[in-house]
């Protein structure tokens, strides 16, 4: 067991590479911008609390002109039953550089990220690739994966933690990811609601009772300890909670939302135990002063977990460390 409560931290930064399939640009745009804008702030609170992070990069982003990217694209790729999940049949659509299509290029904000003391950069895999949807294999997962790891902008960092898109977290994929170093994934809660599924396999019912469950809890904390495992695949760094986006139609409800995370961060606290939060930039990319605001207040209540029982602040790296030298030393 841990000596202190962790509270860990991812972001899934995949600008439109993660939205292609659902939303067009036009109806998407202005939240990818504004998310763009956010970051910034988002490491000022980082900075101004302690905060350690793990921003899961989707690689196709990690490039600041088209001609790099289409020079290190994978030679396999993924061969969706639905040809919308795949961006590469989008590229001649995209502009050719990071100032004219700020869509899809974001080195310079991996860049930014990288200046902030104690952020991780994850892999969000190369492609935003979606390991349970029909079509795809194993092995294109196994060249994605190594194209994402082989990023120009990210050769000299150790990309050690995973964020699999849309939370597929496919166990069949795991062996594929500890033989490329990875050492750490973020798993879905534990709870049949949070189980991983394809994109249609998604029950509207589940949706309102994930909504329900911002709320009020119907599921429990979600926080967990870690023990020691056998395994030699990557750490379960299960999630606890999706920092869902203020919508100023819910906004009487938003003290609840608050203080469901706020306790389980709690509890967290003082049973020595795990709690994970993420979410994604472009989530706040419109009512992002009200966004800001509510993060604060949780970042807040961590610091005050640090000064009562000791909470760590801790990116996804350094909880698998952590956790690793909980194995080697029972």
């Amino acid at each position: 067991m841990m000596d202190c409560g962790i509270f860990i931290i991812s972001l899934d930064f995949e600008l439109n590479w993660g939205v292609h399939d659902v939303f067009t640009l036009q109806e998407y745009g202005q939240h990818l911008l504004g998310g763009r804008k956010a970051i910034g702030e988002i490491l000022s609170l980082f900075q101004k609390y302690d905060i350690h992070a793990t921003w899961a990069t989707v690689g196709m982003l990690c490039f600041d002109e088209k001609e790099t990217l289409e020079t290190h694209m994978p030679m396999t790729q993924p061969s969706y039953e639905n040809p919308r999940f795949s961006p590469y049949g989008k590229l001649a659509n995209i502009g050719g550089n990071e100032e004219t299509d700020p869509y899809h290029f974001g080195e310079s904000i991996v860049q930014q990220i990288l200046q902030v003391p104690h952020q991780e950069i994850g892999t969000h895999t190369f492609s935003h690739f979606y390991c349970l949807e029909k079509g795809q294999t194993a092995d294109q997962f196994k060249a994605d994966l190594e194209a994402a790891l082989s990023v120009p902008c990210l050769n000299e960092l150790p990309i050690r933690s995973l964020v699999f898109p849309r939370n597929q977290v496919n166990p069949r994929y795991l062996p594929i990811c500890e033989a490329a170093g990875i050492e750490s994934y973020r798993g879905n809660e534990e709870n049949w609601l949070y189980e991983p599924t394809s994109y249609a396999s998604r029950g509207s019912w589940k949706r309102v009772l994930r909504l329900m469950d911002c709320y009020v809890n119907l599921t429990g904390h979600h926080t967990y300890r870690m023990e020691r495992s056998n395994s030699n695949e990557p750490i379960n760094l299960r999630s606890s909670r999706f920092l869902r986006p203020y919508h100023p139609m819910l906004h009487v409800f938003e003290p609840l939302r608050l203080k469901r995370i706020n306790k389980a961060i709690e509890y967290a606290a003082e049973k020595r135990e795990i709690y994970h939060l993420w979410w994604h930039p472009h989530n706040f990319g419109t009512n992002t002063a009200e966004n800001l605001m509510v993060l604060e207040e949780i970042l807040q209540h961590v610091d005050k977990m640090r000064q009562v029982y000791g909470m760590q602040s801790a990116n996804m790296a350094e909880a698998a460390e952590q956790i690793g030298k909980l194995q080697r030393n029972p």
